[in-house]
């Protein structure tokens, strides 16, 4: 079997790249797979891909972020590869920051089923759940009901797709009451592969905050700093640290740039910029607290996911899908209120003065991050695509 993968993947920055990198790799050495190619998105330089290169995948890049023409670029290359199947790894955003080029990158789904390629689409969010003037698509009700449409109708065809995979159940009952699907389905998030246990110091006197991600539209590093200075106040005998991990979201570029420059009288807070993927590991290794600064979710955490692996707690904000998430996952953390620094403060606090629910929590998440490993998900994907290659 030929198989084709539609997703971001490292060096690339696009959203969702860490999660294509590790769901392509575990489809590597399973039975009956022939080719594996990976369609990505063009980098500056594309001589870059090969620091990622694995024998038996064929990195492809072949569509540009931001760009109209995206699933042209797309067909022409499902022609050329002619694959058994196609696996699309999609949020609403994977094409493009633009709207116009987002959503015509969205038609990718459609225009498999009209190639006659058998396809499984993994969606990672739904505008219905998602808070579009937060994020940065709507800054008016009347546009957030214009994009909600258009949201709706980019859905529509999306579920064109054999298979439509969602990480969270409140996904799978809205597509299929509200549009009728039959071919939704529920797909754990699946977890990266499980690191060598490191466990977070308990007696350090260095506290380091980690967020982990792109910043600046539902996901804002004010509030950890904030908390941060708080903390700092109340136990003068620790050493506290902010990590912004990560870059700009998309949408609004220049914002770590704003923030270094309203804390540059901090010394405690570092800007770690893009992180290659074989240095995350470091990265949650040295946090003492995985932080989710979010004011809003656009879907299953994979920061939950990875902060499991890596055995550390996580400061979790009282969101209804991240709640869910956690939840239905096994996942545990301490909760503060959203965009509240001192309600954060007191949430960090509560883990340091209790050590024993600490380590309760960070036990709790890795046991959950051995759930499903992504080898084990790999194989769902292949008996599902095998019926339909059948039929």
């Amino acid at each position: 079997m030929k198989l084709a993968f539609i997703t971001p993947y490292p060096p690339s920055q696009v959203t969702l790249n860490e999660y294509g990198y590790h769901l392509t790799r575990s489809f590597l050495g399973k039975k009956g797979i022939e080719k594996i190619y990976i369609l990505t998105n063009n980098l500056e330089d594309n001589s870059e891909y090969s620091r990622y290169a694995t024998e038996g995948l064929e990195i492809i890049p072949c569509w540009d972020f931001d760009s109209v023409f995206t699933v042209l670029n797309l067909r022409k290359k499902l022609k050329e590869l002619q694959p058994d199947a196609v696996i699309l790894n999609l949020q609403f955003m994977t094409f493009g920051a633009g709207k116009i080029p987002a959503a015509l990158g969205l038609l990718t789904p459609w225009m498999c089923k009209l190639l006659g390629i058998p396809s499984v689409t993994i969606l990672h969010n739904i505008t219905e759940t998602v808070n579009l003037e937060t994020i940065g698509m709507a800054n008016s009700k009347l546009k957030g009901k214009l994009f909600l449409w258009i949201g709706e109708q980019l859905t529509k065809f999306i579920l064109k797709s054999d298979l439509v995979g969602v990480t969270i159940s409140q996904y799978v009952t809205i597509l299929k009451d509200k549009y009728k699907a039959d071919n939704v389905v529920l797909l754990p998030h699946g977890n990266f592969e499980l690191p060598e246990r490191n466990y977070a110091s308990e007696e350090s006197e260095e506290i380091n905050l980690m967020a982990f991600g792109k910043f600046g539209t539902y996901k804002k590093a004010e509030v950890m700093i904030d908390a941060m200075e708080i903390l700092q106040e109340k136990y003068p005998h620790l050493k506290f640290t902010s990590t912004v991990a990560g870059t700009d979201n998309p949408n609004v570029k220049g914002y770590i740039d704003g923030v270094k420059s309203k804390y540059a009288h901090l010394p405690n807070v570092e800007y770690t910029g893009y992180i290659p993927e074989e240095k995350v590991s470091q990265i949650f290794w040295d946090s003492s607290f995985v932080i989710f600064p979010y004011t809003t979710t656009t879907g299953s955490s994979g920061i939950l996911h990875q902060a499991g692996s890596y055995g550390r707690a996580c400061i979790l904000p009282k969101i209804d899908d991240l709640e869910r998430v956690v939840e239905e996952e096994g996942y545990g953390g301490a909760y503060f209120e959203t965009d509240n620094a001192e309600s954060l403060a007191n949430a960090v606090s509560h883990l340091i003065e209790n050590p024993e629910e600490r380590k309760r929590i960070e036990d709790q998440n890795y046991k959950a991050a051995k759930g499903l490993p992504m080898g084990e998900l790999s194989q769902w994907y292949l008996s599902h695509i095998h019926q339909l290659i059948e039929n």
